[in-house]
């Protein structure tokens, strides 16, 4: 196992010692099918983190183990600028599963100067990264648009068309991006106001597309007596991709779910999201809970609790039948002492049940270089 660098202090790489990782070129998702009838999975996860890096984990989802369904091989990291560029958002690029885009979550001085209310406090960043080499192929950087006068989480959640990469900002207000893939060059920039959404009605936006590349998902939870005063419910917004490319707001349909307000011991709020690939079920991550949703009616389905930890991301398999959902759990460090580990844990989305137990994808490289907390989010898969 390759060891992480950092998560909190320089993350320089030597090109001439990067890692390189397998070609994905021949995309093809297999599952093998076992004695029991319940199929294994192999896949590549590219696990985003608040170190400027991805964790490249390499595992095999096997879920006749009912006690411990995953195995993770390897870690591997893929730097994409280390301090200046924590991350939440993993988005492979469907045209090549040899590239991934990814955007920022923190201005890029975040650790030096604070991010409230100045406009000149850094810039965010978007980019695309090769997933054979390692290499960062484009990163382009700018300030946080005016509007946005908060910004203490900005992109975290993304979606994309045939030609656009669109990544969706947390910030108060919030807005949708619409990138060119091929340059990077910023097309549009979208608020929320032919929504009738106001700065601070609603807290943390995000969004994907659905596999038809024909809508887009906008959640944004509703914090209606003031931004981060959270209700537990969330708004579910299908919106016309045809129209969102070309800079405007087409509601389609809107739905709300509920959870739990926050308070002291926590709450729902809601994060990245997936859709299966038959486009029958949303996969929708709500901090203390998951949700099954039915993605025609946008009716829920099941709510996944209770969770081990705090949940950010859900990515379905192939085949629809299970979904891995991305933690933050408490652990001890390397040092005995309380901490956050980032961890995965298998959904069986046909029984709607949690699977076994969750691995780490982050301590296991953390803990070797002396390195605490793990702060993960988002997550895109290459299947095997």
């Amino acid at each position: 196992m390759k060891k992480i660098l950092s998560t909190v202090g320089v993350l320089a790489l030597v090109a001439g010692a990067y890692m390189t990782l397998n070609t994905v070129n021949n995309y093809s998702p297999v599952a093998t099918a076992e004695a029991s009838g319940k199929s294994v999975y192999n896949a590549t996860l590219y696990v985003a983190g608040m170190g400027g890096h991805f964790s490249v984990a390499d595992v095999t989802i096997d879920p006749n183990n009912a006690a411990a369904p995953i195995t993770v091989h390897s870690t591997e990291m893929l730097d994409i600028g280390g301090n200046t560029h924590p991350t939440h958002d993993a988005r492979i690029d469907e045209n090549d599963r040899n590239i991934m885009f990814w955007s920022t979550y923190k201005l890029d001085n975040w650790k030096t100067k604070s991010q409230q209310p100045s406009k000149t406090a850094g810039n965010l960043h978007v980019g695309k990264s090769d997933l054979t080499t390692g290499e960062v192929l484009a990163d382009v950087s700018f300030p946080a648009p005016k509007r946005a006068f908060w910004t203490g989480a900005n992109f975290c959640a993304s979606g994309q068309s045939k030609t656009s990469y669109i990544p969706v900002g947390m910030s108060n207000e919030g807005y949708i991006d619409v990138y060119d893939k091929a340059t990077l060059k910023l097309k549009h920039r979208v608020f929320f106001d032919d929504l009738g959404i106001k700065a601070g009605e609603t807290t943390f936006a995000h969004g994907i597309n659905t596999p038809d590349y024909k809508k887009f998902l906008l959640t944004v939870n509703e914090t209606p007596t003031g931004f981060t005063k959270w209700t537990g419910n969330t708004r579910l917004i299908m919106l016309d991709m045809a129209a969102l490319e070309q800079g405007k707001i087409k509601k389609l349909q809107e739905a709300l779910i509920t959870g739990k307000p926050k308070d002291a011991s926590g709450g729902t709020i809601t994060f990245r999201q997936y859709f299966t690939n038959d486009g029958k079920y949303l996969l929708q991550s709500g901090a203390d809970r998951g949700y099954l949703i039915d993605a025609a009616t946008l009716k829920v389905l099941d709510e996944i609790t209770p969770l081990p930890g705090e949940n950010h991301d859900i990515i379905p398999t192939p085949d629809g039948k299970y979904a891995i959902m991305t933690l933050r759990e408490k652990a001890k460090d390397f040092e005995g002492n309380d901490s956050v580990d980032g961890t995965i844990l298998l959904y069986d989305i046909e029984a709607r049940k949690t699977v076994g137990k969750s691995v780490s994808v982050c301590f296991s490289c953390h803990n070797d270089e002396g390195i605490g907390k793990a702060i993960l989010c988002g997550l895109d898969a290459n299947w095997k």
